[in-house]
């Protein structure tokens, strides 16, 4: 299993491709220009991977394939790219192009992409044996689907959608909803799923074995598993601080699934919460 505190110690990365501009398009798509950026080859090609993207503005959809690379491509906005300006009597001809880069070492892959201004939705394709951490912050939603590894995915303004995922999953964002659905529990692992402003939907395989700890300010908790609720207290907490006493009281459901397990955490400021079987 990859961990934050792992690759981030990573350095001195090998730079395999910089993209600073790209103008071949492999196909227009409504207002929208499909991009081919590269193709990554892996130092252990079958043996389990991780990659990172991190960027401001646009969606990242990431599918699970039979291959044993990595295969990105990102579509930008036609009308970003067309847009007639004029500034002190000259027409504008062009623009900033995009500004992405790659990076692999030992199976770690991160992409950078420094175009702050441009919306750019990336498509990329991975091995399903691939841990992922994800990010993006304006007009964009997070998509992933058939990966095993670990996942850390964070939004700000978008939805978290994971589809038929078998690893430990760590999801957060401020507006949107966060949907999860699990092919298999492949680890014993605590996760959290959470939201400011929107529903959280996960779905386990009926199987699971699990501590639940599940908090929505706004909305309600559900379920359709058999879950044994312990009694809803609220938890207490206090601090001595610069000769100050805090107290803070919370108010979490809690119970256990199947007897209980890894601590799943659930929470959500205005939206419901669903925790559902399969």
């Amino acid at each position: 299993m990859y961990t934050l505190k792992r690759y981030k110690s990573m350095k001195n990365l090998k730079l395999i491709m910089a993209i600073l501009f790209m103008g071949i398009a492999t196909g227009i798509s409504g207002q929208e220009k499909s991009i081919d950026l590269f193709t990554i080859p892996l130092s252990s090609p079958g043996n389990e991977g991780l990659l990172e993207v991190e960027q401001v503005r646009g969606s990242i959809t990431v599918n699970a394939y039979e291959g044993k690379e990595v295969i990105v491509k990102v579509s930008v906005d036609e009308d970003e790219v067309k847009t007639t300006k004029t500034k002190a009597g000259l027409k504008r001809i062009g623009g900033s192009g995009l500004n992405i880069s790659a990076e692999e070492k030992n199976n770690i892959v991160q992409i950078e992409n420094e175009a702050w201004n441009k919306k750019t939705d990336f498509d990329i394709k991975v091995p399903a044996n691939f841990s992922l951490k994800l990010s993006t912050v304006n007009e964009g939603d997070i998509y992933v689907k058939g990966v095993t590894g670990s996942l850390e995915i964070s939004n700000v303004n978008g939805h978290i959608t994971l589809d038929n995922v078998s690893g430990s999953v760590t999801t957060n964002t401020t507006n949107g909803e966060v949907k999860v659905s699990f092919d298999r529990i492949a680890n014993q692992d605590n996760m959290a799923f959470s939201s400011f402003n929107g529903d959280v939907e996960v779905t386990f395989p009926s199987s699971l074995k699990a501590n639940i700890k599940a908090k929505s300010e706004m909305g309600d908790v559900y379920t359709d598993f058999n879950m044994v609720v312990s009694d809803n207290k609220p938890q207490v907490d206090t601090s001595k601080s610069s000769g100050k006493y805090k107290v803070k009281i919370e108010q979490w459901v809690r119970g256990t699934i199947n007897g209980g397990g890894p601590e799943m955490l659930f929470k959500t400021f205005n939206g419901d919460i669903l925790i559902k079987s399969r």
